[in-house]
């Protein structure tokens, strides 16, 4: 078995689905950009298909948006199969036993900040207490 674990955040709102048999299945992807910069100076992301089941799968769905910031662990898997015109698919995701929410689908509404930082100071002064600091 392969363990995975990542952080990153979501390309788009999670997709919840159920099974002919009533489980929850979401299917979502998060972009995890690299510690190194490439050729051009960037630092490029990788996209990790990821898919969390049964109360994972709806916690997901209910909590997360597409941008919000989230921390996943499970195990990864290869998939295979055919489609109908002959092409041959083959898939790895993590499948989530773990996963933990950074940014939240209702704080994000509540700020309206959409994902910004919310420690950004948009060059304006902060005003702080030397009473109110911790050292």
């Amino acid at each position: 078995m392969i363990r995975a674990t990542g952080i990153g955040r979501l390309v788009r709102d999670p997709e919840l689905r159920y099974t002919p048999t009533g489980v929850a299945v979401a299917n979502f992807t998060i972009a995890s950009q690299r510690n190194r910069k490439d050729a051009n100076g960037d630092y490029p992301a990788d996209f990790i298909d990821c898919v969390a089941w049964r109360g994972a799968a709806e916690f997901i769905a209910k909590h997360t948006a597409k941008g919000s910031r989230i921390s996943v662990d499970g195990r990864l898997e290869t998939r295979t199969w055919e489609k109908d015109d002959g092409t041959k698919v083959k898939v790895t995701e993590i499948q989530v036993d773990n996963v933990d929410v950074i940014d939240w689908k209702e704080d994000r509404k509540k700020s309206g900040r959409g994902g910004r930082d919310p420690f950004v100071d948009d060059g304006k002064a902060i005003e702080i207490n030397d009473d109110d600091l911790p050292f």
